[in-house]
């Protein structure tokens, strides 16, 4: 009888018979059925057959002491794709920009890792995807070998992926979160350039008889690309001598998108110097004569930086064209984007509080902007010195 009771299954596993194939004598399983408690909003059971007992008692005390623990989680098909899709498909509050970034960051993801299902995926898959995006090589979605990436952009898709996996821990689908144990890569960030106070004379001279003179200029004040690609005529008011950044024009692929700026902080209504001010009023007489001489084949699209035709220009092409400006001007190439910084950092050495830049740049925090925008320039590092050199030669 003792015998008997310690042969005897627990209630969750019952031993099934099964017709064998070869039509031989059947061949025996022990089917497993336990409760693991609530899964997505759902009262789940977990069925699994195993081909001895010992297999299946073995599984129902792992199952149970996970589900005690609360560190069990369901077996599921689901892949790293389909995680990182139903990741970013939760995030519909996010700007539609700030969305395709995303995507474009965990591209990589979706191309090397995406067929793995996330219950399987492990910190090595992960390295050794870090490993191949650092040496490069790697295809884009346009069949291109990669560059390199940069410390920054590795340590970005990792934030993402981890992010993405912590969504699935919440849900009970993985049990840890393999990306979180990935080391990220120190970076040595470089400042970005500026351009020189005697550089920014020299584009402002070259500039002057320049069609899209009036963006370098908005370049110059601050503003953002996207801010630049977007501003309209309307935002302009002239007679009270201001200008409101409303918008923010992007471009993904083949189509430019145009919605409300960066940030809540971004949209700002600036008081216009009156060298911007006169800017405008030259690119204003530049579309005026355009029109009259293109009459019903000109676009009025109600936008600032247009071409000859008045479409407006997409954010890439400012790009280019500033580029090309640049050489055309003898100055060392810069970003765009750098002219913002120029802007941030000019205005610093002339001595202006850190808090109105912030609200000039769009920036809800000043200490962003000093930590990111605004840099010392070799002038201004010499000026120091010279100044720390008046005081220790003072006699008493």
């Amino acid at each position: 009888m003792g015998e008997s009771s310690r042969r005897q299954l627990p209630p969750q596993i019952k031993r099934v018979e099964l017709a064998s194939r070869s039509g031989g004598r059947p061949v025996v399983r022990y089917q497993l059925t336990v409760d693991v408690g609530v899964v997505d909003g759902k009262r789940k059971q977990l069925r699994k057959r195993y081909p001895t007992e010992k297999a299946a008692r073995e599984a129902l005390d792992q199952i149970r002491g996970d589900v005690a623990r609360g560190t069990y989680v369901h077996p599921t098909k689901t892949t790293v794709a389909q995680a990182c899709d139903d990741w970013l498909a939760s995030k519909h509050r996010l700007k539609p920009s700030t969305l395709h970034g995303h995507r474009v960051s965990l591209g990589p993801v979706f191309a090397v890792l995406g067929d793995i299902e996330v219950q399987k995926l492990t910190k090595r898959h992960v390295d050794d995807l870090v490993i191949a995006l650092r040496a490069g090589g790697l295809k884009s979605p346009t069949g291109k070998d990669r560059k390199p990436w940069t410390p920054r952009s590795v340590n970005y898709m990792l934030g993402l992926l981890t992010a993405v996996l912590e969504d699935q821990m919440k849900q009970g689908q993985v049990v840890r979160n393999v990306a979180a144990l990935v080391d990220r890569i120190p970076s040595d960030p470089k400042p970005p350039k500026t351009l020189e106070p005697h550089e920014v004379e020299r584009v402002l001279v070259h500039i002057r008889d320049d069609r899209y003179g009036i963006a370098w200029h908005l370049a110059l004040a601050g503003l953002r690309r996207g801010e630049i690609a977007g501003l309209r005529w309307e935002d302009i008011d002239l007679d009270a001598g201001t200008l409101t950044v409303a918008r923010n024009r992007l471009r993904f692929g083949d189509q430019v998108i145009e919605g409300t700026p960066k940030s809540r902080s971004g949209g700002r209504t600036l008081p216009l110097p009156e060298h911007l001010a006169a800017a405008l009023r030259g690119a204003r007489a530049i579309q005026a004569a355009d029109r009259l001489a293109l009459g019903a084949a000109y676009d009025p699209s109600g936008y600032v930086i247009v071409d000859e035709a008045g479409q407006p220009l997409s954010p890439h092409a400012l790009t280019s064209r500033w580029s090309r400006m640049l050489k055309a001007a003898g100055v060392r190439p810069v970003r765009l984007h750098d002219a913002r910084h120029t802007c941030g950092t000019l205005m610093h050495l002339q001595n202006v509080p850190i808090a109105l830049i912030a609200a000039w740049l769009g920036h809800a925090s000043s200490a962003f902007t000093m930590a990111t925008y605004v840099h010392s320039q070799p002038a201004a590092m010499a000026e120091a010195a010279q100044s720390f050199g008046r005081i220790v030669n003072v006699r008493p």
